[in-house]
């Protein structure tokens, strides 16, 4: 299971009532290494003078790799995360995850990140099984 859903939130869910702000509090409590993640390089981008910023450290164990993996590749938690915290997230492997401001999508530096190439350079031995 992807999410702990309270029940409350699921009745809702099933009425159809449910907004990003609940739904991004469901995701930070059931996925808290990669709330964690995700944050940290938010706030790093926002401190960097280019706005980019990237983690390339990975996961301590299997169990926090698989939150990485459910909260980046399910589009409704990615897309809650960056409606929530107003950022384009990005993601290579199974750990690298990157930010960037929205008007950073059609940079060089954003296309080259989610590049065919981007991909191909970002691979090693030691990443062939995460």
């Amino acid at each position: 299971m992807s999410l702990d859903v309270s029940p409350a939130l699921l009745e809702k869910a099933e009425r159809g009532e449910v907004s990003d702000a609940e739904f991004v509090a469901c995701v930070r409590e059931s996925l808290p290494y990669a709330w964690t993640v995700i944050t940290g390089v938010i706030a790093e981008a926002e401190g960097a003078s280019d706005g980019f910023a990237d983690n390339e450290t990975p996961p301590p164990s299997e169990a926090e790799r698989g939150q990485l993996l459910r909260a980046l590749a399910s589009d409704a938690i990615r897309g809650g995360l960056e409606r929530h915290f107003g950022v384009k997230l990005a993601f290579q492997n199974c750990h690298r995850v990157a930010v960037f401001k929205k008007s950073q999508v059609d940079s060089d530096r954003y296309r080259a990140f989610v590049s065919v190439r981007g991909q191909l350079l970002n691979q090693s031995p030691e990443l062939r099984d995460c």
